[in-house]
């Protein structure tokens, strides 16, 4: 009831011109009423003909009546307005995209539902029958929808409730009986149950392909942030490899400048002794040339003759040393070239040989960025100095090892100095573990950590012992601290076979008690040899160091290894 008020009051306060309710309302002389603004603009319209009539009766008016707001009627539209605002949404208005009450007259009520035996909808009120009459109770009824003539055949306008499987389409009870006669038809209903199981199944596929496809965005998004992870460690990596090289220029800079400074003391030192030996000469001389001219002037014959023999007896002078040899300044000449040199060895690498290994952009659609990288990034690895051949080539990068006793087993016994490690069973178990001690694994780490090329040399005795270099942080626990069984280590075992994370590659030939080993730290290289003139390569790897190694040895029971002391 109180639905049927607000729209009865709501009909009569609409103006006829906009079909709302009224806004500043006036009343003209006939007595109807509308919006100020909207039957101005309808008189607007007529001022040519000085003729103003209403929209609704048609009543002619001269001259143009003054409008007034009827202030009476503009307070009921508020209270309209007031009521309307408090109407539950369920008893709204329809607007433009609602489904409205084909029952309703004036303004129609949005429908509740719509019935697929009447083919019409309803608004709440109107749709009560059908809750309540017992012919209309077993209707179908559905949401509110638009398209409800959809379901009626345009050939003989009746409802559509058979489906024609041999035309795939539905029909109605007349069809079945013309143009469809024959066919393989069934009630929509039994079609829409066998349709409703391809649908449930489709339904899954396609619920089973929006987890695989959010899999794969969360797998992208990791992939994104590996990306992104691994670009920021190569930032990091690279400017902690630039500092390095900066605090090794630095460093040669400090080294460079203090042996030129101890070779300037050192020649003016020299300077300065010879210069004081001179002026010693130069004194003695002096006093010589005197006491001769004195005797040159003396009268007595006799006296003369008598100092003669004292005066006479001049050494010939010998020159302490060959002043122009002193002057020594080609050394600071040369100090001054081999830097320059080294200047422009540097600005090639850093300009010209790293650009040759950049990505061209072609290339980048054809191998993948990341795959290019690397491969820059093994080109200037391949900018380092050739490897050496000879024993005294390798000799010029080594470096004096020695062993780390906080890191080796308890049944390791390190000689004095800690260069050599064997076996002792009498050993007592220290009572206090060192975090960095190998707990399982007769192993051991050397102190001082390798980076830049470094060489050293290991002896064998038997060569039953394992050769390895090992990040710091390699466990000290389980099979993974073994050498070689693992990321963090690359072990040469007994020369026969070289292992990096538990892959292991067979190693042909006669094994070697003394083991020479070559690191290129920056450069990713790694090679083992068999120590004589010539040095037989025995392994090499190429890959990319990310920390600083150390030299590592495993020892078997009966044996011992040392690092040798190389001269």
């Amino acid at each position: 009831m109180e639905q049927q008020g607000i729209q009865m009051d709501q009909e009569k306060l609409c103006c006829s011109i906009c079909l709302d309710l009224l806004k500043d309302p006036v009343t003209i002389n006939c007595g109807h009423n509308y919006c100020m603004d909207c039957i101005g603009s309808h008189w607007d319209g007529e001022d040519k003909k000085h003729i103003y009539s209403c929209p609704q009766c048609r009543q002619m008016f001269t001259p143009r009546p003054d409008l007034k707001k009827n202030t009476v009627l503009a307070d009921v539209v508020e209270e309209v307005k007031a009521r309307l605002e408090s109407v539950p949404a369920d008893l709204c208005y329809a607007g433009p995209g609602d489904v409205s009450c084909d029952f309703c007259t004036g303004r129609k009520l949005k429908a509740v539902k719509s019935c697929l035996q009447c083919l019409v909808s309803y608004c709440d009120q109107h749709l009560q029958p059908h809750y309540h009459v017992a012919a209309l109770k077993n209707h179908k009824l559905v949401d509110p929808s638009k398209k409800l003539q959809e379901n009626i055949c345009s050939g003989h306008n009746e409802v559509m409730k058979i489906f024609c499987r041999t035309d795939q389409q539905c029909i109605c009870y007349l069809c079945s009986l013309d143009e469809h006669k024959g066919h393989n038809t069934v009630s929509a209903e039994t079609e829409r149950k066998d349709k409703q199981q391809v649908v449930g199944l489709n339904q899954e596929k396609i619920r089973q392909r929006i987890q695989d496809r959010e899999k794969d965005v969360r797998m992208l998004q990791q992939k994104v942030e590996a990306i992104n992870q691994s670009a920021d460690k190569a930032v990091a990596n690279s400017e902690e490899t630039f500092k390095d090289l900066i605090c090794l220029i630095e460093k040669r800079n400090s080294d460079v400048k203090q042996q030129i400074r101890s070779k300037q003391t050192d020649e003016v030192r020299k300077v300065r002794d010879l210069e004081e030996k001179l002026k010693q000469d130069l004194v003695e001389l002096r006093r010589r040339s005197s006491e001769l001219e004195q005797l040159s002037q003396t009268e007595d014959h006799i006296q003369f003759l008598h100092n003669y023999p004292l005066m006479s007896d001049l050494s010939e002078s010998t020159n302490p040393a060959n002043i122009s040899s002193v002057h020594r300044l080609q050394y600071f000449d040369d100090v001054t070239v081999a830097v320059s040199k080294t200047r422009d060895k540097l600005q090639d690498i850093l300009k010209e040989d790293w650009t040759k290994t950049l990505p061209r952009p072609e290339d980048v659609s054809r191998f993948g960025t990341w795959n290019l990288i690397r491969k820059a990034v093994s080109g200037f690895k391949t900018l380092s100095p050739a490897e050496p051949k000879t024993r005294a080539e390798f000799l010029q990068y080594s470096c004096h090892l020695t062993l780390d006793p906080n890191t080796a087993h308890n049944c390791l016994s390190l000689s004095e100095g800690n260069r050599e490690a064997r076996v002792d069973w009498t050993l007592i178990l220290p009572s206090d573990h060192h975090p960095d001690r190998f707990m399982e694994k007769r192993q051991v780490l050397s102190r001082e950590s390798l980076t830049g090329r470094c060489y050293w040399e290991v002896e064998q005795r038997p060569a039953e012992a394992s050769v390895a270099v090992a990040y710091k942080d390699i466990s000290r626990t389980g099979r993974e601290s073994k050498f070689g069984y693992n990321d963090r280590s690359w072990a040469l075992k007994k020369s026969a076979k070289f292992i990096h994370n538990s892959i292991k590659t067979l190693i042909s030939g006669p094994r070697s008690p003394r083991i020479g080993v070559y690191l290129d730290h920056s450069a990713g290289i790694l090679s083992f040899y068999k120590v004589s003139d010539t040095m037989t390569l025995i392994h090499r790897v190429q890959t990319t160091f990310t920390q600083p190694l150390y030299a590592g040895i495993s020892v078997d029971v009966f044996s011992s290894v040392e690092l040798c002391e190389l001269k």
